[in-house]
């Protein structure tokens, strides 16, 4: 691994070619596969862009949906290749690439020392060695995959027939992904779909080799270690292996905030760190059971990474997380939508995002899901909700299906952002004849969903100036909170050495530690929690919350005792934390119902 830090999946459009910006530098992302038609328009751009030849997928041939996620990936990886052949063939001189990679790449890499000590060489001879030394260390990052395991609507053929389970969304784009070139990992998120998993197992691209290592690799993203256990028991039963925990904060992410029940991100980390053997331990019994019943006896646990994510923002963060918990890599997703070179944001999001405020980033119920989402107040796509909603037709046009999901008015699903159902839903409302205070507040609940199928794939389209006729305009951005602390536009080396501590982006005392931070945004939530269900309460109601704050009370006395062991931090940042965590345990006391 070339860098410890990897770009997490960001949106639908904003990381979708983020490897062809920055895998040649060694450095990982992800790439969202739920939008095969996003995916197809990126494929034809690049076709075009490189000289490729383009044939186009159509909705009409078979399994488009997996040929066209397999053909993308394809292409990326063998630009990435082309690229990394390129470098390698490059001088070092200032300005190169193959310069600028290894300058790139943090200093505790091996060959970091071999850089340098080329660099001051005066012998022309060794200096020539430890060029084509260097040359041999260039590898380029992962290019890995995320599905959404529960986006995962059941297609139909041209008669209205339903397609058999492997045409489903998620099983496709798995398929899809199964059967590219890459050699990287697909990366679950938002929850078990046993469906999905149980489709894994059959997928051949996912066993275990003879030599104990894999082509394609599972990776869970999972908010606590319980969740990782049952998952992953779940796949190790049908013989497949997770090579990766990707642990995130809960609520302190862009994206889709999968709130735990008030179990914070310092104690989960801690029960990883100390439960590894065990868990890889109990893993592969379960998982050898299986494959001696194939005639196969793996003898060797297979290694799992671990990594974190959600909400951070310095060096003296990033090192602590690696060093103190014994994580393999950290993931660095929002401050990277300020990043150009590695990220796909349109010139109007970028803008808003380097003059926002903190209230402008806030959790919100906008996603179609029934999830937690993060939201942006500056975003195009919230002025055009609210602008549709004064005009008297709230909800959006559902082109994409890919979330629809609600059975209130009949057999077919809607999506709740749609304009079809939250009409149906209003005139419902109406006719309960509520006073006008709960009137609105049931209105607001409705209106609120937002369409993230057009609104997190259309700044693509912006920015490649690709954007079709008639298509809207509004961006959907789902920034994580930890955003507001960057101001500006960045290139990536500035990032990447903000990451490795070479000079400090943020100029701001104010920002608290990543655990305070979610913490605060934990005890906002459980608040929200109150007020929303106040007129409602019963006795399961009330022992939720008593088990939240419990969950959260001890978190509390876990950073009260971890603030002793916090090295390498500003005395700012220290000095505040005991008040912090005091003014948290004062707010939790008052929150009842």
């Amino acid at each position: 691994m070339t860098h410890s830090f990897h770009i997490p999946v960001l949106g639908l459009a904003f990381s979708i070619d983020s490897p062809l910006k920055v895998a040649r530098f060694g450095i990982s992302s992800v790439i969202s596969i739920v939008d095969d038609e996003l995916i197809e328009r990126i494929r034809e751009y690049y076709c075009q862009l490189n000289n490729k030849e383009y044939l186009p997928i159509k909705k009409t041939d078979t399994d488009f949906r997996s040929h066209r996620i397999s053909s993308y990936l394809n292409l990326v990886s063998q630009l990435v290749q082309e690229q990394i052949e390129h470098m390698r063939t490059e001088f070092f001189e200032k300005g190169s690439e193959i310069d600028r990679y290894f300058q790139l790449i943090p200093e505790s890499h091996p060959a970091k020392k071999i850089y340098q000590d080329m660099l001051s060489e005066t012998d022309i001879v060794e200096k020539a060695k430890k060029k084509q030394n260097l040359r041999t260390f260039i590898k380029a990052g992962d290019i890995d995959v995320n599905i959404m395991s529960k986006v995962d609507k059941i297609n139909y053929d041209k008669n209205g027939n339903a397609l058999e389970d492997t045409f489903s969304d998620a099983l496709a784009a798995l398929r899809g992904y199964a059967n590219s070139q890459l050699q990287s990992s697909v990366i679950l998120s938002a929850g078990m779909n046993p469906k999905l998993y149980a489709y894994v197992a059959e997928l051949p691209a996912f066993w275990q080799k003879e030599d104990g290592s894999f082509d394609k690799k599972i990776t869970l993203k999972v908010s606590d270690f319980r969740s990782a256990l049952i998952q992953a028991k779940y796949l190790a039963k049908k013989g497949v292996w997770v090579s990766e925990f990707r642990v995130e904060s809960g609520l302190n992410c862009g994206g889709h905030a999968f709130a735990t029940d008030g179990f914070l991100l310092g104690p989960i980390l801690a029960e990883f760190k100390n439960k590894k053997l065990e868990l890889q331990q109990e893993l592969f019994h379960i998982y050898q059971q299986y494959w001696n019943q194939q005639d196969k006896n793996f003898q060797q646990a297979p290694p799992i990474k671990y990594t974190v994510q959600g909400g951070v923002g310095t060096a003296s963060e990033h090192q602590f997380l690696l060093q103190y918990y014994e994580f393999d890599a950290v993931g660095w997703g929002s401050p990277f939508l300020l990043v150009p070179e590695a990220t796909t944001v349109d010139e109007e999001t970028l803008k808003a995002l380097t003059t926002s405020e903190e209230h402008d980033f806030y959790i919100s119920e906008a996603s179609p899901l029934g999830v937690p989402f993060n939201n942006f107040r500056k975003s195009s796509a919230e002025r055009l909700r609210i602008k549709r909603i004064q005009e008297g037709r709230p909800g959006s046009p559902c082109k994409k299906k890919y979330l629809v999901s609600n059975i209130d008015f009949g057999s077919e699903p809607l999506c709740t952002a749609s304009r079809a159902y939250q009409h149906k839903k209003i005139q419902e409302l109406k006719a309960k004849s509520l006073e006008q205070k709960d009137y609105d507040k049931e209105f607001a609940r409705i209106t609120e969903k937002t369409c993230l199928c057009d609104g997190l794939a259309v700044p693509a389209y912006l920015k490649y100036d690709i954007l079709k006729p008639k298509e809207q305009k509004a961006v959907s951005i789902c920034p994580g909170p930890n955003t507001v602390w960057f101001k500006n536009k960045y290139s990536l080396d500035q990032m990447i050495n903000h990451i490795y501590g070479k000079y400090d982006l943020i100029q701001n005392d104010n920002r608290p530690f990543l655990f305070i931070s979610e913490l605060q945004l934990y005890v906002a939530h459980i608040k929200k929690y109150v007020e929303m269900n106040a007129d409602t309460v019963n006795d399961k109601k009330i022992k939720y919350l008593e088990k939240f704050k419990n969950q959260l009370l001890e978190g509390i006395a876990y950073y009260n005792r971890l603030k002793n062991d916090l090295k390498g931090f500003s005395s700012h940042v220290i000095d505040n934390i005991p008040e912090q965590l005091k003014n948290a345990e004062i707010e939790l006391a008052e929150v009842k119902f």
